[in-house]
């Protein structure tokens, strides 16, 4: 039991902090399908469960008992705990091992009846047992609502403007691509969110059609191409065509050049305008 919430308090911890759990978390809902058919119910339902898998957060909490706890803790709580659990006289409740370390109310509610008086928790003996078991399903829900960042609504980013976004379209990404690239582009994609992520930075296939390649002429005056998996500024190592892996050190006489099919899209990143990156959105809505 220690081992257990000891690492899922240590993992909120982290999460609280690091942006790249998001990215994570957002590359594996955007694998899973939709549980209820419904595309936008879906999307929000898999990157939630995809949240929860990745942090370990336990059972999910009762909605019921939520709503039945919530003026409870209002009346009782709120005032040493901060109304949403996250601390204001006394400490947070979010964080803390012993509500991290129950499921449903089997460890926090004996706590609750008994509290701790010398450390200043006083004893809720006074609630019911299924009252203090809805107040554990309460402070749950607040570590859910702060930590499940993949549970959260997004709002409708379909709010550009249609026609500047085709014209944007057309000065900037026709030079690469062409109409059957986008043709019913939209309906490739459960969410708009995807949409947008996707016309931005497309996702590298699997079949690496879109891998960054690279051909390297050796001090000795080979040459030697292939798929680029690692580069720095005294290294590459690619995997050439035959499935042999090559590290080359990039000294004097070594002469290199990298293809990155997504680099057009690179350069789109660092100079695309909000307006803009709106009004193609609200275009590409209208491609289904």
């Amino acid at each position: 039991m220690a081992g257990r919430f000891s690492i899922r308090a240590m993992l909120l911890r982290i999460f609280m902090a690091s942006a790249f759990v998001l990215l994570v978390v957002a590359t594996i809902a955007q694998e899973m399908q939709p549980a209820d058919g419904n595309p936008k119910t879906g999307v929000q339902q898999d990157r939630a469960a995809a949240t929860r898998a990745f942090l370990g957060l336990g059972a999910v909490p009762d909605k019921a008992a939520v709503a039945r706890a919530a003026p409870i803790y209002q009346q009782n709580c709120a005032f040493c705990h901060g109304p949403q659990a996250r601390g204001a006289t006394a400490n947070a409740l979010v964080t803390s091992d012993v509500v991290l370390a129950d499921d449903h109310g089997e460890h926090l509610a004996p706590f609750l009846k008994t509290g701790r008086p010398e450390k200043g928790m006083p004893a809720f003996s006074q609630l019911s047992e299924q009252q203090r078991i809805d107040l554990a399903e309460f402070l749950h829900q607040q570590v859910e609502d702060i930590a499940n960042r993949g549970a959260y609504h997004l709002p409708n980013i379909v709010v550009g403007d249609a026609a500047k976004g085709e014209t944007y379209l057309r000065g900037h990404c026709m030079s690469c691509h062409t109409a059957a690239t986008f043709a019913h582009i939209a309906s490739r994609f459960r969410s708009p969110d995807q949409l947008q992520r996707n016309w931005i930075w497309p996702a590298r296939p699997a079949d690496n059609s879109l891998a960054i390649t690279g051909t390297v002429k050796t001090q000795q005056g080979s040459t030697i191409s292939g798929r680029v998996i690692q580069v720095s500024d005294f290294r590459i190592t690619l995997i050439s065509a035959d499935g042999h892996t090559h590290a080359i050190d990039r000294g004097r006489g070594v002469d290199l050049h990298i293809r990155d099919p997504l680099q057009a899209h690179q350069t789109l990143v660092n100079s695309l305008r909000n307006d803009d990156m709106h009004n193609v959105t609200a275009y590409l809505e209208t491609l289904r």
